[in-house]
């Protein structure tokens, strides 16, 4: 492989992550389309019993079942599956939805296609796991298992 050859391929590899990085930023469910189904939790308190009640175990493995992961922006703080968003991302992640961190409590379900599925508040986890269920991608999902 050649000197030039060799600098480009590093070059290449260097810039990746910032590009990966770059994107993420501005919206943080971009990055999720066509892998998981996003659920937003906001609400203005940190100790919203709904985003707790999401945390159980039994909970979590029927969404790990349904590829579905949790964000939640609770009290200004965004998180991805319990770890912390930065404040840009957070942001972005509010202005895409039509949220306010400081708004009533809302929930929003979306789907692998980028689509939102349900919004509202205090959906419950039955009503949000039959509407996965009914989704075509979950259907073919659950097909091939």
């Amino acid at each position: 492989m050649t000197k030039n050859l060799m600098s480009r391929f590093i070059l290449l590899f260097a810039l990746l992550p910032a590009s990966l990085t770059a994107q993420a930023a501005g919206d943080p469910l971009r990055l999720e389309r066509g892998r998981t189904r996003p659920l937003v939790v906001v609400a203005p308190t940190a100790d919203d019993p709904y985003a707790a009640e999401l945390a159980r175990p039994d909970i979590r493995m029927a969404f790990a079942e349904r590829q579905v992961v949790v964000f939640t922006v609770l009290a200004g703080q965004g998180a991805r599956e319990g770890q912390k968003l930065d404040p840009a991302d957070t942001a972005a992640l509010l202005v895409a939805l039509g949220l306010r961190a400081d708004g009533p409590p809302s929930m929003v379900l979306i789907g692998k296609d980028g689509g939102v599925k349900l919004r509202g508040r205090a959906l419950g986890v039955p009503v949000i796991l039959a509407t996965i269920d009914r989704m075509p991608m979950r259907r073919e999902e659950m097909r091939r298992e």
